[in-house]
């Protein structure tokens, strides 16, 4: 069965358990990149499908692995999303903007 798609560390050891050989390379950065942005697309297509928890717990991974792949310390990603929510607010108040005149 051909895949061609970016997978979590254990797929590998998984698959052979199962009893099946599975064929893998490593990405070099440019390909990784590419595959990060991928597999958040598809991450977020199966929430928007789905809407649980597990597949939220899933987009949070790949933003993690994007996160380290972008050398991007945990608390400076959180000061950024802390400054945006002060500046621009978040999302709580539930607003929909309609349209401007």
């Amino acid at each position: 069965m051909k895949h061609d798609k970016l997978v979590r560390d254990r797929i590998p050891e998984i698959i052979r358990q199962k009893g099946d050989v599975p064929i893998t390379h490593i990405a070099d950065d440019k390909e990784y990149r590419e595959r990060l942005k991928e597999k958040l697309k598809e991450e977020v297509d199966e929430f928007l499908k789905k809407n649980s928890k597990e597949e939220l717990a899933d987009i949070l991974e790949v933003v993690y692995a994007i996160r380290d792949f972008m050398g991007v310390d945990k608390e400076e990603l959180e000061s950024l999303r802390k400054k945006k929510a002060e500046e621009r607010g978040g999302f709580k108040d539930r607003i929909i903007l309609d349209e401007t005149k």
